[in-house]
């Protein structure tokens, strides 16, 4: 019974101590790995139970020794768990906060360009998995501008390589290049229009990201800046850690500055800084920061 005893406890041991390296894949989230945490802690909490009402531990194995043992798990595992929830909140509050100034963003936008602001519903919560409800939010078209939110008239936010969508149509890429042609020609106002066209015919591709990018690039050469500033928000929002993610909040700031919005202008400025700090832009992003007196 006791050498059964011991063997059970040296695997909550050898699990307690591994940490999540070994415990759990990539896919978990927080609360998976919270539940599991909490789950280990019951089964240890109930071998203690087991051990502190045995007649004793046979000749040559110190009681004393095998309690400090599971005090020193459950002391790893109040560790984890407090670490746990500690991450979890400060997550939900990047989130919570990067999703307000989204939505501010795009209640001023619609305001330049004389759209309807009453018609903004609730901004989706940056990160959602998709855009048909599935995690309580939905897409919304964004008034006066005739683009939704989230890139497209209603894109699922999806990473600059669009692991989440179909592979790369044939079609696809032919629009693409069609639209980059006439940007490389300097023809901008068919480029504009190109990707406009492209961004909502396909609202999920792994070029849609780049599409806004080099849509913004075409509205900014044709002096429409509110419109560029809307592109540029879109593919910062449909690919917040991608390859253009940091330009694209580079380019924004700039957008907002010519349209006199100069302390939104240096929320995006900081928010470069902040979540991209070893970007080649930060220099300049620096620099526009103390012509701007952002504080």
């Amino acid at each position: 019974m006791m050498r059964a005893l011991l063997g059970a406890v040296a695997l909550a041991a050898a699990v307690g101590l591994a940490g999540p390296v070994a415990a759990q894949s990539r896919d978990e989230t927080l609360a998976d790995i919270r539940q599991e945490l909490s789950v280990l802690y019951a089964e240890v909490q109930g071998l203690r139970r087991e051990l502190s009402t045995t007649q004793g531990p046979p000749a040559g194995i110190g009681g004393g020794s095998l309690l400090d043992r599971v005090d020193a798990i459950e002391s790893e595992l109040r560790r984890l768990i407090g670490r746990t929830e500690e991450l979890e909140h400060r997550i939900d509050r990047i989130v919570a906060d990067a999703t307000n100034r989204i939505g501010d963003l795009e209640f001023r936008l619609v305001e330049l360009e004389g759209g309807d602001v009453s018609e903004l519903g609730e901004t989706t919560t940056l990160g959602s998995d998709s855009a048909d409800g599935a995690d309580g939010g939905e897409w919304r078209e964004i008034p006066g501008l005739g683009l939704g939110s989230g890139g497209g008239g209603g894109a699922a936010v999806t990473g600059e390589s669009g692991q989440t969508g179909p592979d790369l149509a044939a079609t696809e890429q032919d629009d693409f290049d069609a639209a980059r042609a006439a940007l490389d020609a300097e023809n901008y106002r068919e480029a504009a229009r190109r990707f406009d066209e492209f961004v909502e015919t396909y609202t999920a591709g792994p070029l849609t990201t780049e599409a806004h990018f080099l849509r913004a690039r075409a509205r900014e050469e044709l002096g429409e800046t509110s419109q560029a500033a809307r592109a540029y928000l879109d593919a910062y929002s449909t690919a917040p850690q991608g390859q253009r993610a940091d330009e694209a909040l580079f380019r924004l700031a700039g957008s907002l500055e010519a349209l006199g919005q100069v302390e939104e202008a240096c929320v995006m400025l900081g928010e470069l800084a902040l979540r991209f700090p070893g970007s080649d832009l930060l220099g300049r992003a620096r620099e526009r920061e103390n012509a701007l007196g952002c504080n």
